[in-house]
């Protein structure tokens, strides 16, 4: 059976070791010519909001967007080798993209608040974008709300993949806003708690699935299966042994 599967990359596939916030950091630096006055609020935002939110908070105006994108693809080029010194791939993380991979009816992509070059750089650091499709993900460039990254990694998953539209697709992240991307887009969401967010606050969120990380290979892809095999759960259902 077919399915969409979009992973989140920082926290969930990656720990990016505070290199993100520094890419956040010299991007206004350079654009601003001086350092900002704190540091970037990220927690699932869309590199869009993360930086028109830091000219906000020091009252500067905000550049074109297309200025910001080049300048954020620049300080990412810059800290490929500090993010590969530093961080590091998530445990599981590799067996899991493999193994999602190896479904040939599946698509297996992304959807993150990074605008494109800045996830193939972090993708690429730890050897893991071979194993995704990212022609099929959502991108921070592709939109100023995270649910609204849904749909264009489901216009692009049917317009390369010939996917249907009625296709399962399931989230797999680790912030609130992950949650919310799939409850807002009727998705499904496989919550990790290998962020900053506890299980506890993914499940008020509103996650049905919810995993310390995704270490269990065996465990994540009978979950993914399911999804693919009947579609969506109803969201009242407590026969799912994954239900925290």
């Amino acid at each position: 059976m077919e399915l969409i599967v979009l992973w989140d990359i920082d926290h969930t596939l990656i720990e990016n070791a505070g290199v993100s916030k520094e890419i956040y950091t010299a991007a206004f630096s350079a654009l601003a010519g001086r350092r900002p006055t704190g540091p970037a609020r990220t927690e699932g935002r869309t590199d869009r909001l993360i930086m028109r939110d830091m000219f906000l908070r020091d009252r500067l105006p905000e550049p074109d967007w297309p200025t910001v994108e080049t300048a954020l693809a620049h300080a990412g080029e810059q800290r490929l080798i500090d993010l590969r010194v530093r961080g590091t791939a998530l445990p599981g993380v590799r067996e899991a993209l493999k193994a999602a991979s190896a479904h040939d009816d599946w698509v297996s992509s992304v959807l993150t608040g990074n605008i494109t070059a800045n996830a193939r750089v972090k993708l690429s650091a730890f050897g893991l974008d071979p194993l995704l499709d990212l022609s099929a993900g959502a991108y921070g460039a592709d939109a100023e709300l995270r649910p609204d990254l849904v749909a264009v990694a489901r216009e692009r998953a049917g317009r390369l993949h010939n996917v249907p539209a009625d296709v399962p697709v399931v989230l797999v992240g680790d912030t609130p806003r992950d949650v919310e991307a799939a409850l807002v887009t009727d998705s499904e969401i496989i919550a990790v708690a290998s962020g900053i967010h506890s299980a506890e606050e993914l499940t008020a969120a509103g996650a049905s699935v919810v995993l310390p990380d995704l270490s269990d290979t065996a465990q994540l892809l009978g979950i993914l299966e399911t999804f693919a095999a009947h579609g969506k759960r109803p969201r009242t259902s407590t026969s799912c042994p994954w239900t925290r």
